[in-house]
C-alpha cells in the first residue's frame, strides 16, 4: 500500500493520540467515590469534577477534531 493512498499522515495520528490521552485524563479527573444511600459525599461537587475535568475533556475533543482536519504541507509540490 502506498503512503499517498492513506487519508491521514503520521502527524494526524500523533495529534489524534495526544487528544485521546487528554480526553482519558479528563475522564479520570471526573472519577471518584460517589454518595451512597446512607452517607452523603460532598466531594461529588468539587471544582475538579465539575469544572476542571469537563474543560480538559473539551480541550481533548477539540484537539482530536483539529487532528482530523489537519493537512500537512506537501514538500514535493513547493518547487
Amino acid at each position: 500500500m502506498n503512503k499517498q493512498n492513506l487519508a491521514f499522515g503520521r502527524m494526524n495520528f500523533i495529534l489524534l493520540a495526544a487528544g485521546m490521552i487528554v480526553v482519558i485524563i479528563g475522564f479520570i479527573l471526573m472519577g471518584g467515590d460517589g454518595s451512597t444511600d446512607t452517607a452523603y459525599n460532598p466531594d461529588i461537587f468539587s471544582v475538579r469534577r465539575t469544572k476542571v475535568a469537563p474543560i480538559v475533556c473539551l480541550i481533548g475533543f477539540v484537539s482530536m477534531i483539529y487532528a482530523v482536519v489537519y493537512k500537512p504541507k506537501d514538500k514535493e509540490n513547493t518547487k
